[in-house]
């Protein structure tokens, strides 16, 4: 994907660095953060990082009677739990896999039945493999496979396919409905936003909706154009998942803590105004380099450039997926 200004791939060089230490360990504070900043001296950065925010604590949130949020190693983790089986939306980082099977034995002796997968990125895919080993199935949306069997490079970090036993068992095109313990799980595609894989996942009667990385509560989201994503998808999705809400909706972002219907229309408004702004450079002919020294967002940085990404980076991306 070219640019006539900056390239992903020449972002990528050039921001490297900064996203290697300081971004991350923006990120991921204290541990998390640290063991990011090590791995970049590492021989596979990679791997090193996996194994830092694999020892993060996993924290456990109760939401209904059947349905548990597991927060901590990765992408937030959603658990439908009954005699029919265990449901679990999206699985973590490598490494993490005994301590997440742990605590789902905790939960009781019900098999795990199946994982969901709300989109490629390693975060929220990486125990795929352990799961199959378990006897689950793994459901995702059909480019899922396709991305995940492919190198990709996000945010300075090169990943390798991932290995066959990792894939999706079963994938759908558009919508995918299934009920268990009680419960109807309504999958949906989401068009291109964060990534081209992305989904949602809406248990109907405990009125949870997972939106994976579609929705960073409280924080700038990462875009990852190389696969697809895009500003305007994601506004697009921000409204779609407003639409499906109510007040009382227990909205679960890829990372941040759990929102209601409020706080995603907030992240919505933020998301609109970034556009405005950038839009409105970028048709005045303004460089990449050009927008970022502008600082255009800096009056949101205050409560929104504390999480994912640092303001800068996330100008860059977000200009150059418009």
């Amino acid at each position: 994907m070219t640019h006539a200004l900056l390239s992903r791939r020449e972002w990528l060089q050039r921001t490297s660095a900064i996203a290697g230490g300081a971004v991350v360990a923006h990120l991921f504070p204290d541990a998390m953060g640290r063991a990011w900043a090590q791995a970049q001296t590492a021989v596979d950065p990679v791997a090193a990082a996996r194994a830092g925010m694999a020892k993060t604590p996993i924290e456990v949130l109760k939401l209904t009677d059947t349905l548990t949020l597991l927060s901590g190693p990765g992408g937030n983790v959603v658990v439908l739990n009954g005699s029919e089986g265990k449901i679990v939306v999206d699985t973590f980082i490598q490494g993490v896999f005994p301590a997440l099977k742990q605590r789902l034995d905790a939960m009781g002796n019900a098999a795990i039945k199946l994982a969901i997968d709300t989109h490629w990125h390693f975060d929220h895919v990486d125990n795929n493999e352990s799961f199959r080993k378990a006897g689950a199935g793994i459901l995702a949306h059909a480019n899922t496979p396709k991305r995940m069997s492919q190198p990709h490079e996000l945010l300075g970090m090169k990943f390798p396919a991932s290995p066959a036993g990792a894939m999706p068992t079963q994938t759908f095109a558009m919508t995918h409905s299934l009920q268990a313990n009680g419960e109807k799980v309504e999958l949906a595609y989401i068009p291109p936003a964060h990534t081209d894989t992305d989904i949602s996942v809406h248990f109907t009667r405990g009125n949870v909706l997972h939106l994976g990385d579609t929705f960073f509560n409280g924080m700038y989201p990462v875009i990852d154009p190389g696969t697809g994503g895009n500003l305007n998808g994601m506004i697009a999705s921000a409204d779609r998942a407003i639409r499906m809400a109510t007040p009382a909706t227990k909205i679960v972002p890829g990372h941040g803590p759990v929102a209601d219907r409020a706080a995603l229309m907030r992240y919505r408004e933020m998301l609109v105004t970034v556009r405005e702004r950038l839009q409105k450079l970028k048709t005045a002919g303004r460089s990449a380099q050009e927008v970022v020294a502008a600082k255009p967002l800096a009056d949101l940085d205050a409560v929104w450039g504390k999480g994912f990404l640092m303001p800068d980076q996330f100008v860059q991306m977000a200009y150059n997926s418009l």
